[in-house]
């Protein structure tokens, strides 16, 4: 079995952390602080870690779309407004939770280190796939010794947007050796669903249909898990392209002094067709 790590087995060795960085971020911990303490800022000062939580999914989804947009500009902004989030809810969390930033941090060190057994330990590893089952199966373990849920699926939040924990429950399903051995089974599934969610269409049971409907979206997931193509940020780049292509009829029509109320659905599809073309064209170009 071939491994990632050299073959002197050594263990690795830990790099010192730049000065630049750790002197900023012990300047953005006493920024937290200055604005938690007394004297601070009023907003601050009477939040709670339950109150805090919402923002942090937020600024998440805020980094994802400056991701998806590829802006690094937006995306360093974004990841600085995340890692101030953890930080205030660590320093929150120092005056009556028992934990601080320094426990978070020293939280994460750990388990870091327990998980990648093929970089702190002898384990030997082929390639990433293993990883994943290791790592799986080391929290496996943890949670066993905590007494707590052992399924392989636990640990997707329930909170998720849709899409994306169904891409990640299915990884997890994969990771444990439930899943198709190839593209051509869950490709397959997307018919059957399909055709099921047809059968659900010509009655008027609601409920079935949006189970049909369900299905078969899981079915497309499983597709672009397959892929490795995240549903969320494909779907997403879909709608930003709806978006712009509406946006130029509603341009075009406004350019003739006419609204989309004023036009058929046919003259909507031609002009929806020619900015379709010319975005087309533009990616060629």
């Amino acid at each position: 079995m071939a491994s990632d790590k050299s073959s002197t087995n050594q263990p690795p060795v830990e790099k010192p952390v730049p000065t630049e960085w750790t002197a900023a971020l012990e300047r953005l911990m006493q920024v937290v602080d200055t604005l938690r303490s007394p004297g601070g800022c009023p907003w601050d000062q009477k939040q709670t870690v339950e109150s805090l939580a919402p923002h942090l999914v937020e600024e998440a989804h805020e980094m994802a779309d400056a991701v998806a947009r590829g802006s690094h500009a937006d995306t360093c902004e974004e990841l600085g407004d995340l890692l101030m989030g953890v930080l205030m809810i660590g320093r929150v969390a120092s005056e009556d939770r028992g934990y601080d930033s320094a426990a978070i941090a020293e939280g994460v060190i750990g388990k870091l280190i327990r998980r990648h057994p093929h970089v702190y330990g002898e384990a030997e590893v082929d390639g990433s796939s293993e990883v994943l089952r290791n790592w799986e199966a080391i929290k496996k373990q943890e949670k066993a010794e905590k007494g707590e849920d052992q399924s392989a699926l636990t640990g997707v939040p329930r909170s998720l947007p849709a899409l994306l924990r169904a891409y990640r429950v299915g990884q997890k399903a994969s990771n444990a050796g439930f899943d198709w051995p190839d593209l051509a089974g869950p490709v397959e599934k997307i018919d059957e669903e399909l055709g099921e969610f047809r059968e659900a269409l010509e009655g008027e049971d609601r409920h079935r249909q949006e189970e049909e409907l369900g299905d078969l979206l899981f079915a497309i997931v499983n597709v672009a898990r397959k892929l490795k193509i995240e549903p969320e940020l494909a779907l997403r780049g879909t709608v930003e392209r709806f978006q712009s292509r509406f946006l130029i009829v509603e341009q075009s029509l406004a350019a003739d002094g006419k609204a989309l109320a004023d036009v058929s659905l046919a003259e909507m599809n031609a002009l929806w067709n020619a900015a379709k073309a010319r975005e087309n064209l533009g990616t060629e170009s």
